[in-house]
């Protein structure tokens, strides 16, 4: 199989970074564990060259780690080490907000108002991971209509060290609930157009999350 070949449509490499990130985040690997390049191969169905690009990959977002003459391992990040890290998204993620609110357009409200509406819908339906995921897909909206292409790298690097801290506190019963309205207060002052009350309210979400995070060691 060559290294550029397709598997639904994405490349070999893309693929088998997707799938090592989801395994991680939904805990099929486990802090520490040991990364085995053929079982991967097998695994993925793709090349050896395309396993270890990917695993390349999420080692400089700080997922993975090497370790001498052991290959990779999954990066075990403990809880203060999360807590540090949510501490500097918060700054980053207050700006973003504070950003996108001065440069929202119409087209844009309608697509926070949507995502509003179904963050709502799936509280209500009990459906945390589809939660958790809107929850994602609706940050990365914000930083797309922020524009500010540097902090929304940092963030990214920052958020792949701690995704099974922030998957696991995600399925905590009520913690959605809470979530909501930090959510929705983010939204309506984007809309608008409070770059002040964004920020504000942006950076007392992560505050919430850091103290919800702190609370579960």
């Amino acid at each position: 199989m060559a290294d550029n070949s397709e598997v639904g449509g994405k490349d070999g490499k893309t693929l088998a970074s997707e799938r090592l990130r989801e395994a991680v985040i939904r805990g099929e690997v486990a802090p520490g564990q040991r990364l085995v390049e053929a079982e991967l191969v097998e695994r993925f169905r793709v090349t050896r060259s395309s396993v270890r690009a990917a695993i390349d990959e999420l080692v400089a977002e700080g997922l993975f780690e090497r370790v001498h003459h052991r290959g990779a391992r999954v990066r075990t990040v403990s809880l203060a080490q999360a807590v540090e890290i949510l501490e500097c998204r918060k700054v980053l993620e207050g700006l973003i907000a504070a950003k996108a609110a001065r440069r929202v357009s119409v087209t844009d409200a309608k697509r926070l108002r949507a995502y509003a509406d179904e963050l709502t819908a799936a509280v209500r339906d009990g459906e945390p991971l589809r939660y958790s995921s809107l929850n994602h897909e609706m940050h990365a909206a914000l930083r797309e209509i922020a524009g500010q292409s540097t902090a929304a790298e940092l963030i990214g690097r920052l958020n792949a060290q701690i995704v099974r801290h922030q998957f696991q506190l995600s399925l905590r019963p009520g913690r959605p609930q809470v979530s909501l309205g930090e959510h929705l207060a983010v939204v309506e002052a984007v809309i608008a157009g409070d770059a002040p009350a964004a920020e504000r309210a942006m950076r007392d979400h992560l505050d919430s999350v850091i103290a919800a995070l702190d609370s579960s060691g």
